[in-house]
């Protein structure tokens, strides 16, 4: 296994993959997938490659999907920063068609290969992931024929005609990103024909902070502040409502469901 060097802003992931061979192993990135392994992610990034690690989030929305599996059944979804695609995969085991999106052409490599080391776990239910470039600080999706990631006229129509289930895992980890999701989140499911059920998942993380000089979650008040800032909003086009949901669902992953661990529900309906 290849030595990882850290550095001052490199992020651990403690969650460890399980994988056929009985083994933990790390693949790391841009690296052709292991005989046998389910999975490429990395255990250690530098922070702005948060990505291409797995957090617990996915695993608890993948817990959902799989405890709940008619609620997705022959759905189109979108999932906004898939990182892995770990949860677009497992989404795909009853949904019809999953458009699993992030940025970073490395990044969405390595999710391109896990969604085709784990094509025959979707396709007894015909189940299909797409790999897609979503650029949150952008206002429109990348529909340039010579992008790799690039979306199909037809694509954009089917996302705006057809979804009624978007899905975010672990992603509100900075207040910028932050306000950019919730005004992505915005945007799409105003273009949308079909009400719309939104899914996010977030770990309340503790720091001790020097502004504060206690323990605060500073990341999950935001997110918080920009839920309830959705839920008030009257535009006249589509209302949100917003309501936790309580993991009371089974745990069918390997993975530790902490008490900081929450999950999310946004309701879009046209007006």
């Amino acid at each position: 296994m290849d030595q990882i060097t850290f550095h001052y802003d490199t992020v651990l992931s403690d969650v460890h993959l399980l994988l056929p061979n009985s083994r933990h192993l790390m693949a790391r990135l841009n690296r052709v997938g292991q005989p046998g392994t389910g999975e490429q992610h990395t255990m250690a990034t530098p922070l702005e490659d948060v990505g291409k690690q797995v957090w617990r989030g996915a695993f608890l929305l993948a817990d959902l999907i799989l405890s709940q599996p008619t609620t997705f059944r022959g759905a189109t979804v979108l999932e906004l920063g898939a990182g892995t695609g770990l949860t677009s995969v497992v989404m795909a085991t009853v949904a019809k068609t999953v458009y699993c999106t992030d940025v970073g052409e490395d990044l969405l490599s390595m999710c391109q290969k896990n969604v085709t080391l784990n094509r025959h776990l979707m396709e007894p239910a015909g189940g299909e992931v797409r790999v897609r470039l979503l650029d949150w600080l952008r206002h429109d999706l990348c529909t340039d024929a010579d992008a790799e990631f690039g979306w199909t006229e037809d694509e954009v129509a089917d996302l705006h005609d057809n979804t009624t289930i978007i899905i975010a895992a672990d992603v509100c980890y900075d207040d910028d990103l932050t306000d950019a999701l919730f005004r992505t989140l915005y945007r799409i499911c105003n273009n949308l024909r079909l009400p719309c059920t939104t899914y996010l998942s977030i770990e309340k993380r503790l720091n001790f902070t020097l502004r504060h000089l206690d323990i605060s979650c500073e990341a999950y008040d935001h997110f918080r502040h920009c839920l309830c800032e959705m839920q008030e909003l009257k535009d006249g086009r589509t209302c949100f409502t917003v309501e936790q949901v309580k993991p009371s669902f089974p745990q069918c992953l390997l993975y530790e469901r902490i008490e900081q661990l929450e999950l999310w529900k946004v309701t879009a309906v046209p007006v």
